[in-house]
């Protein structure tokens, strides 16, 4: 069954898709460091990724000092929150350089 799906690849590139399997989001000779499922927060204008990938487990956002972000989603704030009591929500937006592409 489809579901809203992302990874982040290790060139920083955040891929979001409607998939079965999270490497269906993988081109060419991408490397995936992590991924998840995703929701929009229309109310907060936020997108929302949480939980982790069963391929590729949960994002390592340490490996990226910048997440590259379809151009439709400028106007969104980023969070990834954890499924668990040991961290707290990771603010994205605030803690990464995002550059947009087209």
């Amino acid at each position: 069954m489809a579901l809203p799906k992302f990874i982040i690849t290790m060139d920083g590139y955040l891929r979001l898709g409607m998939v079965n399997q999270h490497q269906e989001l993988l081109t060419g000779n991408d490397s995936c460091i992590g991924g998840g499922y995703y929701q929009f927060d229309w109310t907060s204008n936020r997108l929302v990724l949480d939980r982790a990938s069963f391929e590729f487990g949960r994002p390592r956002w340490h490996l990226l000092e910048t997440l590259k972000v379809p151009a439709v989603y400028r106007a969104l704030r980023i969070v990834y929150c954890y499924d668990d009591d040991f961290h707290e929500d990771y603010i994205v937006s605030d803690e990464l350089r995002i550059e947009y592409y087209e």
